[in-house]
């Protein structure tokens, strides 16, 4: 089914105010994906926040013309589906765990504060943990050092307890 000169408008103006607001464009080739693969993916993909579409190529170049992703507008050819993240890390983690199941999808590359990616590029980024997981990280290397001294400071006032009380 084609689209009208508004409708393609339209989907321009969606994709271009989704790439405005995104950190991480990543690009997959989906042939041969069943309906019921797609939609476990599409599941997985809203419920970490990323936004995922299957548009046409021609679109897809001219809503990421002047954004930071307009440096992977040479790839984008074949049947692709488009994942969005505001997270610099959900797109590729999402995308890269499904393809790690599912053969058929296969990941072309993608971007990174304006910068291109490659497949491995991709696989990396998504290997880096959540930001919740860095920052419970941050917090538990912020809190040895004073769990450990308030170890040792209790340790003296038992011992010093005990060569009172002996």
């Amino acid at each position: 089914m084609s689209l009208n000169r508004s409708e393609k408008q339209a989907v321009v103006e969606e994709v271009t105010a989704l790439a405005a607001k995104a950190q991480t464009l990543v690009i997959a080739e989906y042939r041969g994906i069943t309906v019921a693969d797609m939609t476990k993916l599409r599941v997985a993909a809203r419920g970490a926040g990323v936004d995922l579409s299957v548009l046409k190529n021609t679109l897809a170049r001219r809503a990421v013309k002047g954004s930071q992703f307009e440096s992977v507008a040479d790839q984008m050819t074949g049947p692709l589906i488009y994942g969005f993240s505001v997270d610099a890390v959900a797109a590729a983690k999402v995308v890269a765990d499904f393809a790690k199941t599912n053969d058929k999808l296969v990941i072309r590359g993608g971007a990174f504060a304006g910068k291109t990616l490659d497949v491995n590029g991709v696989k990396q980024l998504a290997n880096i943990p959540s930001k919740e997981v860095l920052l419970a990280q941050l917090c538990g290397l912020l809190k040895s050092p004073i769990s450990r001294t308030a170890v040792v400071l209790g340790a003296l006032a038992k011992k010093k307890e005990e060569a009172v009380a002996a």
